[in-house]
């Protein structure tokens, strides 16, 4: 075997695990990233903030469904501690490098220098240093293992130097790459059949049942299985925001997504059921609306991959360990559609509590009025965007309005949103569009999570990266109004919304200026045009639509 450094063998071994992007502020693996433009065909995207690398990452990540690298060196790491906070919550793959400390300077105030490692605990499913070039092999397997199985999550490894100067050492070892851990899920747990039984024979007896599609149906690729027993048996279907494109929102037995950032009518239907069936959700906070919704007490049953979350919040009927396509699947070849017909006036129930709310919304859903209401905004993104279109939502006001007023209508359509960090979807869209070229990424943010990495136009300029980046811009963080109003006692003063309102940009001007297309939008009729011109751009697009202050999203139903 011949001699190479680590650099070598680290850029080749990223390159045999397929990774076709690095997010990264330098400097870190210096020596790693000029291997890479010698050897492999791996694009190094040099962005603006540590935090915006991972959120990159972490939109390539979900948008591919495998694993996406993130890097800093020292000084940063921190900065990309805080950044994998939201992957860990969105159980996103990220693999994070950083820099670290060399043994010869540790606690002689070298420049720079703060033991980071322990701070990635806490938003890592794994947490390493690699001190020798000889450790590359296992311990890049043992990321990408870690960061795919089970419920998928980011991972962090750190190497020796404060910009990971560990690839200059030498190592003789040979190429590896566990080709097993490249793609999510790597193992499809197939549940006790007992279980599946089991949980099958309640759901399919059950006369008011509901099955709340969460992220796992999506990590596993489990739409069509789950729309075939969602079918065969007659039972209406909610998703998570994690979960929204699993089940299409035009389907009949759709009642949107439920929790906080909710569809009423979701919230709703899941208060008159006598069972409710979790698949591949966590049964947190937010798809729950803090376990009210369903109530404390329903009836219950939960397929899960992850063995630590089954029964976690509700007490279950039945439960089943096990991937959700296979436990679906499974489900499906056993069902008795001669069951289906006990459910019909549920069904109706449900289709006429959806019907009751599009009745109620839509005045607002197809408002002219100006400036435009955010809920005209969700129906035109409805109505025009392409079957094949990948949207990616910001947190707070967006994603109580794509949440539960934006409909994904076609199965080759995707939707990923933010799992509570304001400013995440500008730059995790960049990071989508380059995992998915071919086809169209539109983000839907709001000026207040626009400011917090608007410069990463200037990246998506230099990298041509066309996504459509659309910002709901009322010059305010008004998600924050109804909160400072109970602070003020009832009614704010004028002094009071310094707090929360922001001066008015025209972000059009500013994507111009950078070299973007910036198009402004203060018309409702307008907002089509724009979005086909966005879209057909071929470049980069920032579509600043000027909305109402006022415009306040539902607060969700219990």
């Amino acid at each position: 075997m011949n001699a190479k450094t680590g650099a070598v063998y680290l850029a080749r071994q990223l390159e045999d695990y397929g990774v076709t992007h690095v997010f990264m502020v330098p400097a870190i693996l210096r020596r790693t990233l000029v291997e890479m433009e010698m050897l492999t065909s791996i694009n190094r995207l040099h962005v603006h903030s540590e935090k915006t690398a991972v959120y990159m990452a972490d939109g390539f990540a979900r948008a591919a469904g495998r694993p996406a690298i993130c890097m800093a060196q020292v000084i940063g790491a921190l900065n990309i501690a805080a950044g994998l906070r939201e992957p860990f919550l969105a159980n996103s793959p990220v693999i994070a490098f950083t820099g670290g400390r060399l043994p010869e300077t540790k606690f002689r105030h070298v420049y720079q220098e703060v033991d980071d490692v322990p701070t990635f605990e806490p938003v890592t499913k794994f947490n390493a240093t690699v001190d020798d070039a000889n450790r590359f092999p296992d311990m890049l397997e043992q990321a990408y293992r870690h960061a795919v199985s089970g419920c998928p999550g980011p991972v962090h490894l750190q190497f020796q130097g404060n910009e990971g100067q560990v690839d200059l050492g030498k190592t003789d070892l040979e190429q590896r790459a566990e080709m097993r851990f490249t793609h999510v899920p790597p193992f499809r747990p197939q549940g006790d059949p007992a279980d599946i039984r089991q949980a099958l024979d309640i759901l399919q007896n059950a006369e008011k049942p509901v099955i709340v599609a969460g992220g796992g149906v999506r990590h596993s690729g489990a739409r069509a299985e789950l729309t075939r027993l969602a079918e065969g048996l007659n039972i209406p279907v909610v998703t998570s925001l994690n979960g929204k494109d699993t089940f299409l929102s035009t389907h009949p037995l759709s009642a949107g997504v439920v929790g906080s950032y909710s569809r009423a009518s979701a919230n709703r239907t899941i208060g008159e059921a006598d069972l409710v069936c979790f698949v591949g959700s966590k049964t947190g906070g937010m798809t729950t609306h803090f376990w009210q919704v369903p109530a404390p007490g329903i009836d219950a049953i939960q397929i899960d991959i992850e063995p630590a979350e089954i029964g976690r919040n509700y007490p279950l009927k039945a439960a089943v360990q096990g991937d959700a396509k296979t436990v679906l699947s499974a489900m499906a070849e056993m069902m008795d559609k001669e069951t289906a017909n006990i459910r019909d006036a549920w069904t109706t129930r449900m289709q006429t509590i959806a019907s009751e709310w599009q009745t109620e919304y839509e005045p607002l859903l197809t408002s002219d009025d100006v400036p435009i209401r955010p809920e005209r905004m969700c129906r035109d993104l409805t109505d025009f965007l392409p079957s094949d279109a990948f949207v990616v939502v910001d947190t707070g006001h967006a994603g109580m309005w794509m949440g539960g007023m934006f409909d994904v209508s076609s199965p080759d359509q995707g939707y990923v949103r933010s799992a509570g960090h304001l400013g995440w979807a500008f730059p995790a869209a960049l990071g989508a569009k380059c995992a998915l070229p071919d086809r169209p990424v539109v983000c839907f943010t709001g000026d207040a999570g626009f400011w917090y990495h608007i410069g990463e136009i200037e990246t998506m300029v230099r990298w041509n990266i066309n996504a459509v980046i659309v910002v709901n811009n009322n010059s305010a963080g008004n998600q924050s109004k109804t909160g400072f109003d109970r602070a003020y006692g009832g009614k704010q003063t004028k002094k009071a919304r310094e707090i929360w309102n922001f001066t008015h940009v025209n972000f059009a001007n500013v994507a111009n200026e950078i070299g973007a297309l910036g198009i402004r939008v203060e018309k409702p009729g307008d907002f089509k045009s724009a979005l086909d011109q966005g879209l057909s751009a071929g470049r980069p697009v920032v579509i600043d639509v000027v909305t109402d202050v006022d415009a306040i999203a539902p607060v969700a139903v219990i």
